[in-house]
């Protein structure tokens, strides 16, 4: 994936407001720069753990978000939407697995290393897919105030949602909606109890 944000149509005439894609794809590029520091090897396992436990907790909140909105959006607007969409939340399924079984591991474990590679490698093809395929998709569907309105929602959704992996909540409205800031605010209160990193600034 490259360094630079995508470009969609749009973009030079929405004035800087930010949309649905704008904020996703944010978000795309700060988790990578996570990646990049895992992948680097530096650091100390203390450290490492860290940028680990934010990478899970960004990752879960976007797609929790992701799956209240986003999902719901493209099979309300896009022909192929319901296909889009059960692809894109089967791989959340996937990476969630990956994220529960990386959560219980410290990082001198040699299976660490493995399952950060091959959750990296997983989060940035489901990326790639995303930004070629589906965003080009929704900017071309939706109107542009819905996408705005989308964007201010995503947002609201991240704020309360979990921060830790549960492989067996459920993806899809609207139980994911009624149950998802239950079990974030009982995450935030693990987090706070055990003094877990969860946002970059946090590093």
């Amino acid at each position: 994936m490259g360094d630079a944000p995508i470009q969609m149509p749009g973009d030079a005439a929405r004035g800087g407001t930010q949309d649905l894609v704008d904020l996703l794809v944010e978000d795309h590029r700060e988790v990578e720069e996570l990646f990049r520091e895992l992948e680097s090897g530096q650091g100390d396992t203390e450290r490492r753990r860290q940028v680990a436990d934010v990478m899970i907790a960004e990752l879960v909140r976007h797609s929790v978000a992701e799956e209240q909105y986003l999902y719901p959006t493209a099979r309300g607007v896009l022909a192929d939407g319901d296909e889009l969409a059960d692809h894109e939340t089967q791989e959340h399924a996937e990476a969630e697995k990956l994220m529960k079984r990386l959560e219980g591991l410290a990082p001198q474990d040699a299976e660490f290393d493995r399952l950060v590679g091959q959750l990296i490698a997983d989060v940035r093809h489901h990326i790639q897919e995303e930004e070629g395929m589906l965003f080009p998709k929704l900017r071309q569907a939706c109107p542009q105030n819905e996408l705005i309105d989308l964007a201010r929602r995503i947002a609201a959704a991240k704020d309360a949602a979990p921060t830790r992996p549960h492989p067996s909540s459920p993806s899809n409205p609207p139980w994911n909606q009624l149950l998802d800031p239950g079990t974030g605010l009982v995450d935030k209160m693990r987090d706070a109890l055990s003094r877990r990193s969860t946002t970059p600034d946090d590093l």
